[in-house]
């Protein structure tokens, strides 16, 4: 989501990584065509964590979901996280 002209840094590559397999939970064909793709926070932990590939710890998955948030490739509604931009994901 960093823009060619934004200073910041990019996300480290195993942050980006937690994005696409949330981003696969959140984009359900079962979910309606104008439903905006998303995922409850408490699941996106069970996801990160359960995913042996990443092998990620609690503070590293919290970590990334902060850091996504802050990014804004998330945005939160309560207790869950919405895609911003889901025609680039879905």
């Amino acid at each position: 989501m960093a823009g060619i002209t934004d200073p910041r840094p990019p996300l480290p590559e195993w942050i980006l990584e937690c994005y696409d397999r949330l981003c696969t939970q959140a984009c359900r064909p079962d979910a309606g065509e104008d439903s905006v793709p998303l995922i409850d926070y408490d699941d996106a932990v069970d996801v990160l964590i359960s995913d042996s590939e990443l092998a990620l710890e609690q503070r590293d998955v919290e970590h990334a979901l902060t850091r996504l948030l802050e990014r804004g490739y998330f945005y939160e509604v309560e207790d869950e996280l919405r895609i911003t931009s889901p025609e680039e994901q879905c």
